[in-house]
């Protein structure tokens, strides 16, 4: 297979400035719903990127777990590889892409975690086996087998049974943008790119070029 033949033509909606909302936060929540009508599968994954203190990037798919007016919300393990690497470099990139809406979400900002409240909420609505598996899991670190790993799940429902507690090491982060850019595929690569950058407490719409 000749892997640079590979291509598609976009034919989706535009993105004009007059059809989108000067907060950026009611523009997602907008196209977030219209993923979400459209049933697509895991409307809420986004690539969050990260950098390392010796300025090493990395990425990984995790899962938007909450939108309110400062930002955006997901959940790790905060001795983790990316929660290392946030510790060191509090600046996060989060990418969505709903293909078959031919349309992307670029958000950049700072991270800061989420309190302690917020997380005990969020462990407690989760099922059973995943706060189990938090308890357990040693993120990122090498295991040696994955009979290690079961055996420490085991060892975690037998302790804990149906009253798993959110242990101090898990909780979430939010990502409070300092821009986020909306993006349209159209046809021939002219793309529509609206860019929104954070000036004091307003926001700035810009358009870029694909």
């Amino acid at each position: 297979m000749n892997i640079a033949s590979l291509r598609c033509d976009y034919m989706g909606k535009s993105l004009n400035e007059a059809d989108v909302t000067p907060d950026p936060f009611q523009q997602f929540q907008r196209w977030f719903d219209e993923a979400v009508r459209a049933e697509l599968p895991m409307v809420n994954a986004m690539t969050l990127a990260t950098v390392s203190a010796d300025n090493a990037p990395s990425a990984r798919i995790v899962l938007l777990k909450g939108i309110d007016p400062n930002g955006f919300v997901f959940y790790t393990n905060y001795l983790s590889r990316k929660a290392r690497e946030l510790s060191a470099n509090p600046r996060a990139a989060l990418v969505f892409h709903w293909n078959d809406l031919e349309r992307e979400v670029r958000i950049d900002g700072r991270v800061e975690k989420v309190t302690a409240a917020e997380s005990d909420e969020y462990f407690a609505s989760r099922p059973l086996g995943s706060r189990h598996a938090a308890i357990a899991s040693p993120q990122s670190e090498v295991v040696a087998s994955r009979a290690v790993l079961e055996a420490r799940f085991d060892a975690a429902a037998a302790e804990h049974g149906d009253a798993a507690p959110r242990p101090a090491h898990w909780g979430g982060y939010r990502v409070l943008p300092a821009s986020i850019e909306f993006w349209q595929g159209r046809p021939s690569r002219l793309h529509d790119r609206l860019l929104y950058t954070r000036l004091g407490d307003r926001w700035t719409l810009s358009r870029l070029a694909p």
